[in-house]
């Protein structure tokens, strides 16, 4: 048995009440401070690090000094920490002796205070010397090295260069800001007027290359990687490997692409017999889905098996889906960290540029990705924004895009103000033409299963469109009447209990996964909507299984002016049913839009639907062939990098004119005679240039001519010659900033030019103008495409 002497136990008692927490303290620092000189100083003098980057020399030296500095003021805090400490020792020392009197207890036998006020007095002795022997180090590197070199990193002045007007302003800045991000101190900024010029010339672009300075290193290579030929790639295992897992929103995904596998696999022998060998280069693709990030909330992943929307899940599958078949290299990130990596984001808060040039032809990302590039891009963003592509859901105009228009007149919003191309925008319905239309598919039926549901088709058989069910609440209505002629189904969502917002004549099946409500399609008769959620892809599936889908009219037309779900969003279109693209593209018989406050109304359509037979029936642009014609067009022919084409082009700057008034005189072509040769696409030659009526927008103006408005064509017709062919007689013409130009006052026979190119827009109207609108043909279920753009 082990016995402890009680005068140990006492001293081990002493010893605990003696280091405090606040010599702890002290203790702690005294050994964080040897870690620090010891990791400072090794690195400082560290031939591994002589090559790191073109500011290398400087950081060194700089380093070096800003370390000398440091250890002198450990020096001089440990000291004042011993002084402290002998004062605190002190009056401790007589507390505890009058304690120990009274408890019998000879101190002199240990006290742990005074061995540490030696270590610590030890401890900034050391220091002292340290930084002493640094001192004589610096001194002796400064006088051995290459005193014309740092001579000249001694005397830097502000170049006054015309060429760089803006250079003196950005040294400003730097003066006072460069400590406000990490990201200078990265790049080698240290506080000196040479660290400012050197990272504004060969960092960012604000200075001129300092005469000194390597001109070879400091100009980045700008010899592109040569081209891979793209071929497509039909395994879509190492797709789906590439989407990863661990959220149920891409588990999701993976099952859909799965799904559709055998389509896709079809859709890429057909679309590879029509582009008939020609060579396509392979596009380096970073695919980042912003709404999916943690940072950004990620509220989809979480609903995805409770009911939650899933159209935004179903595009996206689809997307990536395309770009990997049509044999691009795809990085698929959903995290902020993996962004920052792919892109080569520098560490600190993003004011600084990119580490490395961007190593992507092509990003397709949202609204959440584009704010989160943004602001760890710093100035690569503005240079590199032009190979975004952003899926918008619903679509975003041109005066809610420009920053400075939309924050003067009223058009700013939370998801705007980009001074983006409107066609980098890209939504899931072609109902904004000023952006381009990315869609998704459905899936497709064979000969033998559309005869098969033809012949199993329940007569009187309805499913009700909402798995949520607040969308089934103050709708009893409605049901009533229809409950009058059918059997009505469900699929609401619940965990334990029915909602009570569901009638007890709803059979509800709950949610279910997407091959049974596929099946519960294929049977029933009619899909009806109750006016929400706003175009979804269901209505578009169910019409692929053969039901009719009946719809809500809204009157007035809901718009980011009069609706809560529409405002904030970027665009000022008028939705006048729950899904415009069904109405006015499909329409009768498969898609039936009546006004719901009117019950008579209401009950006439469901008999007539009855007494409805309707094929199952898909348009083109949502299959997978038409998906995948679509993007391999958008990747081919869209650049929004290339320098605008100057419009003193031969055809425009000839004394006769490209257009050609219509025998009709209403309107004007493009003539036959003249070369449509031009860069640009769509071809010119598919274009009409149409007057407007007063307070109408282009979009409807061209719409009315069975033609699409093609915001591509505006920077041909925005002169004042195309008004004078059109017989409208100009008074006096100007050019200015407005989404509505170019436009013609009629009761002041004053005509406008547009100044600004980003505000070219097919949308927006007012009743004082009549807009000059450049329409186009397009295909027939391929609304994207004019005749001849393939």
């Amino acid at each position: 048995m082990i016995t402890v002497n009680s005068d140990g136990k006492i001293m081990v008692r002493r010893c605990l009440v003696t280091l405090r927490p606040f010599r702890l303290f002290v203790v702690g620092i005294g050994f964080f401070t040897l870690c620090f000189l010891m990791t400072s100083l090794g690195g400082q003098f560290s031939a591994k690090r002589l090559a790191d980057s073109p500011f290398t020399i400087r950081t060194e030296v700089m380093g070096a000094l800003e370390s000398r500095g440091v250890l002198r003021k450990m020096s001089d805090m440990l000291e004042m920490m011993v002084k402290r400490m002998d004062v605190l020792a002190r009056m401790e020392n007589s507390t505890d002796f009058r304690k120990g009197e009274e408890m019998h207890f000879p101190m002199d036998r240990f006290h742990p205070a005074a061995g540490l006020m030696e270590r610590i007095q030890a401890i900034a002795q050391n220091v002292s010397d340290i930084a002493m022997k640094v001192d004589q180090i610096l001194r002796n590197s400064l006088v051995n090295g290459k005193p014309a070199i740092e001579g000249r990193r001694d005397q830097c002045e502000v170049p006054k260069d015309p060429n760089y007007p803006d250079c003196s302003g950005k040294v400003e800045w730097m003066r006072a800001r460069w400590t406000s991000d990490p990201c200078y101190a990265f790049f080698g900024v240290d506080g000196t007027e040479c660290s400012f010029l050197i990272y504004l010339s060969e960092v960012e672009w604000f200075c001129p290359v300092l005469p000194w300075r390597n001109q070879t290193a400091a100009a980045p290579s700008t010899k592109p990687p040569p081209r891979v030929q793209a071929a497509f790639q039909r395994d879509l295992s190492y797709l789906l490997e590439l989407i990863g897992s661990g959220k149920e929103s891409l588990i999701f995904m993976k099952k859909r692409i799965r799904h559709l596998a055998a389509q896709w696999l079809r859709a890429s022998y057909k679309l590879e017999e029509k582009l008939d060998g020609k060579q396509r280069d392979q596009k380096q693709i970073l695919i980042h889905i912003g709404f999916l990030t943690e940072e950004s909330g990620d509220v989809f992943s979480p609903r995805v098996l409770k009911g939650g929307p899933l159209g935004e899940m179903v595009q996206w599958a689809d997307i990536l889906a395309v770009l990997f078949i049509l044999g691009h290299s795809l990085k698929i990130t959903v995290s902020l960290k993996e962004l920052q990596s792919n892109l080569g984001v520098p560490p600190g808060r993003g004011n600084c540029p990119l580490t490395v040039p961007l190593p992507f032809d092509l990003i397709y990302t949202d609204y959440h990705g584009l704010q989160q590039m943004k602001q760890h891009m710093g100035l690569s963003f503005k240079k590199y924004r032009c190979r975004v592509r952003v899926i918008d859901t619903f679509g975003t105009e041109p005066a809610y895009n420009h920053e400075e228009y939309a924050t003067l007149h009223g058009y700013r919003t939370n998801w705007g103000y980009w001074n983006l191309n409107a066609k980098q925008f890209m939504t899931m319905f072609p109902h904004t033409p000023d952006n381009s239309f990315m869609g998704f598919v459905s899936e497709e039926l064979n000969k033998t299963e559309k005869q098969f549901i033809k012949s199993n088709k329940a007569n009187n058989m309805a499913v009700v469109y909402g798995k949520e069910a607040s969308i089934w609440k103050g709708k009893e209505k409605f049901l009533a009447i229809l409950n009058k002629y059918m059997e009505i189904h469900g699929t609401v969502y619940y965990e334990t209990q029915r909602p009570p917002e569901v009638p007890a004549f709803v059979k509800n099946h709950g949610l279910l996964p997407q091959h049974e409500f596929q099946q519960l399609l294929r049977k029933a008769k009619l899909f009806i909507g109750f006016g929400f959620p706003y175009e979804g892809p269901a209505p578009l599936e169910a019409i692929a299984n053969g039901c009719i889908f009946l719809q809500s009219r809204f009157n007035p037309p809901h718009s980011s002016l009069n609706h809560e779900f529409f405002r904030g969003k970027p665009t000022s279109r008028e939705v006048s049913s729950q899904h415009p693209y069904a109405q006015d593209f499909i329409g009768k018989p498969h898609v039936w839009t009546v006004d719901y406050n009117n019950s008579e109304e209401f009950e006439a359509a469901i008999k007539a639907i009855m007494k409805t037979k309707v094929d199952p029936y898909l348009p083109y642009e949502y299959t997978s062939e038409g998906m995948l014609e679509r993007i391999h067009a958008y990747i081919q022919y869209q650049d929004f990098c290339a320098v605008a084409v100057a419009l003193d082009t031969s055809a425009m700057q000839s004394s006769t004119s490209p257009f050609i008034l219509q025998s009709n005189s209403t309107h004007l072509a493009w003539a036959h005679n003249v070369s449509s040769s031009l860069p640009t696409w769509p071809p010119v030659n598919s274009m009409r240039v149409w007057l407007s009526e007063a307070g109408q927008a282009c979009t409807n103006t061209c719409q009315q001519h069975e033609l699409v408005c093609e915001p591509e064509f505006f920077k041909f017709i925005n002169k004042k010659e195309v008004f004078q062919q059109l017989n409208v007689a100009c008074e006096s013409t100007e050019s200015e900033m407005n989404h509505l130009y170019p436009a013609m006052a009629e009761n002041v026979r004053e005509c406008y030019l547009q100044k600004e190119p980003l505000l070219f827009s097919c949308a927006g109207y007012n009743t004082k103008y009549q807009r000059l609108c450049p329409c186009r043909d397009y295909r027939k279920g391929q609304v994207a495409f004019c005749r001849d753009c393939l």
